[in-house]
């Protein structure tokens, strides 16, 4: 049985040194953690036991009790490239909680036949295709909209 290494700090991309010794490759879901038991590239077992939820970005590292950094890698993954008038169809997307990453020409979802038949009908352009997954980070300050208080004005 080989070794189970435990993640108990993120590093964030930039504040650390490479080589890592091993490399996470998650998808936009999988680099959400707190407390979860991931596989490596190379095939070790990684227990991240963080303090809080933290969402993953490429290029952070998961530092082990001992030392040892494991970069952190974005997943390809099913999106859908959305054009159009971006200003609006980010509206409509921002109003389903859904994340978004935006571009100077295009926007980027995640694919769902249901969102790219809604924003099909409001005139965008919606092309699948495959990418990293990089959204915009909550406004809260947690990297994720869900992180945050939710009374902002609906309807009760």
């Amino acid at each position: 049985m080989s070794k189970v290494f435990t993640a108990i700090r993120v590093v964030p991309a930039g504040q650390w040194q490479g080589p890592a010794a091993d490399r996470l490759v998650l998808d936009y879901e999988g680099r959400f953690v707190r407390r979860k038991r991931l596989q490596t590239a190379s095939g070790a077992q990684v227990l991240v036991d963080l303090p809080d939820t933290r969402s993953l970005a490429a290029g952070d590292a998961l530092e082990t009790w001992d030392g040892m950094l494991i970069e952190i890698a974005a997943a390809i993954e099913p999106l859908l490239r959305v054009r159009g008038d971006l200003v609006r169809l980010a509206w409509h997307i921002g109003n389903r909680h859904t994340p978004c990453q935006i571009a100077g020409d295009h926007l980027l979802i995640r694919a769902d036949h249901v969102l790219a038949d809604m924003l099909t009908r409001l005139g965008a352009a919606v092309e699948p295709m495959m990418g990293a997954f990089a959204p915009e980070g909550g406004a809260y300050g947690h990297g994720r909209t869900q992180g945050h208080s939710h009374d902002h004005g609906h309807a009760p």
